[in-house]
């Protein structure tokens, strides 16, 4: 009997070993009974370039932290978009975000996709119960992650009243206020005046008025980090959402004693991986698919907590 080739996907970041999205993404493959393996990639900033453009073996694969913005950048340059490319939901976050998380190798080609907002969408209404018409959101952390939070919330069916944005990160903010004067007029036009870029001593008063802090920041992904905002100013209106899956942080704990509903990253992991697989198969993800991705990267959270 001939061997069968399995196709080869997986995950580039720096650093990468605290990563789920292995059990999740293989527990599919085998559900489905795809000849298909997914594995970790450690890529440091200096090796990046080389590695997207040079590993032909990859039939497609995840970007993570601090890669996200940087991959869009040597990408675009190299496989620019067709002409109808923005049609596409998962396409059009990527222009609106700047940043990318999910690539497929076409023949030559490769293709890149941002499949994170559609995960914070979907993860912020079924796991948060969450209705994003005409509230507002305050968005701790503009890399990547935030970015993509950014890109969800100004998508034309998201009828968000406002978006706070804030970073300790001076360089973070500047990168996204050049990036968003870079974007289409039209497109622009759909988030100008939603987003305000606020300093720290401003945030006491603007969360008083929010419904939604989201934390995209990388602050709780380390055991003992603080939370990223005091716990007296989470008030009973807000729910909180923290992009960090893997461990209950400081202002998830602190904000279930305070706010109406906080949840941790695991939804959002989940269904940007989701978005991925569908987009690498070419096959709508049924509901036991999904399931079997739930239960794998829980059981691979719990080995690691």
């Amino acid at each position: 009997m001939a061997k069968i080739t399995k196709a080869l996907y997986g995950l580039i970041g720096f650093p990468v070993k605290h990563s789920l999205s292995g059990a999740m993404h293989n527990a599919a493959f085998a559900a489905c009974n795809i000849p298909a393996e997914y594995k970790l990639f450690e890529v440091s900033p200096e090796s990046l370039e080389s590695f997207l453009l040079n590993n032909q073996e990859l039939s497609g694969f995840n970007i993570t932290i601090p890669h996200k913005v940087r991959a869009l950048e040597i990408l675009e340059k190299k496989f620019p978009f067709g002409q109808n490319e923005t049609e596409i939901e998962s396409r059009y976050y990527v222009k609106l975000s700047g940043a990318i998380n999910t690539v497929k190798r076409t023949g030559s080609e490769l293709e890149y996709f941002n499949t994170d907002a559609a995960g914070f969408l979907m993860a912020a209404k079924e796991d948060l119960n969450f209705d994003f018409k005409g509230k507002t959101v305050m968005l701790f952390g503009c890399g990547g992650a935030g970015r993509a939070v950014v890109a969800a919330l100004s998508w034309k069916n998201e009828k968000v009243k406002k978006i706070y944005l804030y970073d300790l990160r001076k360089e973070a903010i500047l990168s996204l206020k050049e990036h968003l004067n870079k974007v289409p007029d039209d497109w622009r036009n759909i988030f100008q005046e939603k987003i305000e870029f606020i300093q720290e001593d401003q945030i006491a008063e603007k969360i008083k008025d929010c419904q939604l802090l989201v934390n995209a920041s990388p602050l709780g992904m380390k055991a003992g980090d603080s939370s990223p905002i005091a716990k007296d100013l989470l008030h009973k209106g807000l729910s909180v959402y923290d992009l960090v899956y893997n461990r209950d942080t400081a202002l998830v704990r602190e904000a279930r004693q305070k706010c109406q509903n906080a949840i941790g990253g695991l939804g959002m992991l989940l269904y940007q991986g989701v978005a991925s697989w569908e987009i690498w198969t070419d096959r709508k993800a049924s509901n036991e698919v999904i399931e079997v991705m739930k239960k794998a990267l829980e059981k691979e959270l719990n080995k690691k907590c």
